[in-house]
């Protein structure tokens, strides 16, 4: 299960094309990118010690840009969390019923029962989807076209 590296770069350069278009400033830009890269050292320790996949860091990472540092970004942060840990409950019980979801030929992809790791890719997304109505960039597009 591996988030293609264009997911990645798609989020982060709609950043960099919304952003100005939003009115984002470029000293609060600087803000957004400085949130990115520390949400990054925080993954890059993860991944370093083989807790986090270079996938879901990446992804972490170009999504926390949309939120800099504001309190959308523990909003954020925390929502990845919640989805992230219903997630992993859900493949985890998933993956003890596999001999009976096999048996009945529950059409479950094979990979999702036998990898070692969660496709934490979704509860990324989730969070992103949930945090995203009180980020600053949303909060500006919504002042400047009403």
């Amino acid at each position: 299960m591996t988030i293609p590296n264009r997911i990645s770069a798609i989020v982060l350069v709609s950043f960099v094309v919304i952003s100005p278009l939003a009115g984002l400033d470029a000293s609060k830009a600087c803000l957004h990118v400085a949130a990115a890269v520390l949400v990054f050292g925080a993954c890059f320790c993860l991944f370093a010690v083989n807790v986090m996949g270079g996938g879901d860091a990446k992804l972490l990472t170009a999504s926390a840009i949309w939120f800099g540092f504001e309190a959308s970004l523990i909003d954020f942060l925390l929502y990845v969390s919640a989805f992230g840990g219903l997630l992993t409950i859900a493949v985890l019980l998933l993956r003890s019923q596999e001999n009976l979801i096999l048996a009945a030929r529950i059409p479950v992809p094979r990979l999702l029962l036998t990898a070692k790791k969660i496709p934490y890719g979704i509860a990324i997304a989730l969070g992103g989807f949930a945090a995203y109505p009180s980020s600053p960039l949303m909060k500006l597009a919504l002042t400047q076209f009403s």
